[in-house]
């Protein structure tokens, strides 16, 4: 089945497809020209974004309980291993309520210098609807995704590539970072990312078993909860495509933010017993019902820790005694 999830780099150069997300290969691989390591953000502008950061996070406390995860209903993907619904136990915990914006991000980077996978590989995965017919022209498109494309210099702070900017979307969850970006993050703001039943126990919002943080029905009065994409995929949208800001939309009954739809999100462990890929939440501004209907409280996908997508972000998670 197509996704908006993505599809998988096998070298520095070409891009084949997998069953869910994009997978980068072992960094000494990308050696190509597309893959030169990338410049680092401006520093006016890296001064610019990390100044609007708020000086505290805003986390919320969850006592935490048993909860049913996972669906079997007809909205669900077997083949994601969204079931079986299974009891859980979940200690308590606190999650933020949104995810992590480009401002936050940028406090990060300016304090400790870091540089995110896809600024050192030298490239990320952008959806092409997001291109100037330039760019899209001069990128290599995924094979079996043709909505997809490797941009040269995509990163958290040029999401489209070289010639666009973050300036303007401090407040949108930051992109183009991998799992191993979030959990640089969040250790130096003490943090960490979330379980996966952390995650969708906090995304249910003590709602049992319904497919959406407030309910069953997707768009209640025919309003929009989330950011997916609106019209014809995906050539044909009726609306804006991208991220919108991290709280752009009404919070679940838990006071969190869009824990479906804008960005997929990281959480901690495996994809599977036999699949050690990381997995990610919640689905993204790609997602469509006429094929990936994985914005819900019980979807998941996979990609490699290493994977930067332009659609994926993170919210943090710390332990509560």
């Amino acid at each position: 089945m197509a996704s908006c999830c993505a599809s998988s780099r096998r070298d520095g150069t070409e891009v084949s497809p997998l069953p869910a997300e994009a997978s980068r290969t072992d960094p000494s691989e990308a050696d190509s020209p597309a893959t030169a390591e990338a410049d680092g953000p401006d520093s006016r502008l890296l001064s610019e974004l990390a100044a609007q950061a708020p000086e505290d996070l805003t986390m919320v406390g969850l006592a935490g309980g048993r909860f049913r995860m996972g669906s079997d209903d007809s909205l669900a993907y077997p083949e994601d291993g969204e079931g079986p619904v299974r009891e859980v136990e979940v200690g308590s915990f606190a999650i933020a309520a949104t995810t992590v914006t480009v401002a936050e991000f940028a406090a990060f980077v300016e304090a400790t210098g870091h540089r995110t996978v896809a600024e050192r590989l030298g490239d990320s995965l952008v959806f092409a609807g997001l291109l100037a017919p330039e760019s899209r022209a001069a990128s290599a498109a995924v094979a079996g995704a043709p909505w997809w494309r490797q941009v040269a210099g995509a990163c958290w702070h040029r999401p489209e590539g070289r010639g666009s900017s973050a300036a303007g979307r401090a407040d949108h969850p930051v992109t183009h970072v991998s799992r191993l970006d979030a959990e640089a993050y969040a250790s130096w703001v003490g943090a960490r990312v979330p379980t996966e039943a952390e995650w969708e126990f906090a995304a249910r919002g003590g709602l049992d078993q319904q497919p959406y943080p407030w309910g069953a029905v997707r768009e209640p009065g025919g309003r929009p909860r989330m950011n997916t994409f609106q019209g014809v995929f995906p050539d044909a949208p009726s609306a804006p495509v991208g991220t919108v800001p991290a709280r752009a939309f009404d919070p679940n009954g838990y006071g969190l933010h869009n824990m479906t739809g804008n960005v997929w999100e990281w959480a901690a462990g495996a994809f599977g017993p036999d699949d050690d890929r990381g997995v990610l939440r919640g689905g993204s501004y790609m997602c469509h019902d006429s094929y990936c209907r994985r914005y819900r409280t019980s979807a998941r996908t996979a990609t490699t820790a290493d994977t930067s997508l332009g659609h994926a972000g993170f919210r943090l998670a710390v332990d509560v005694a």
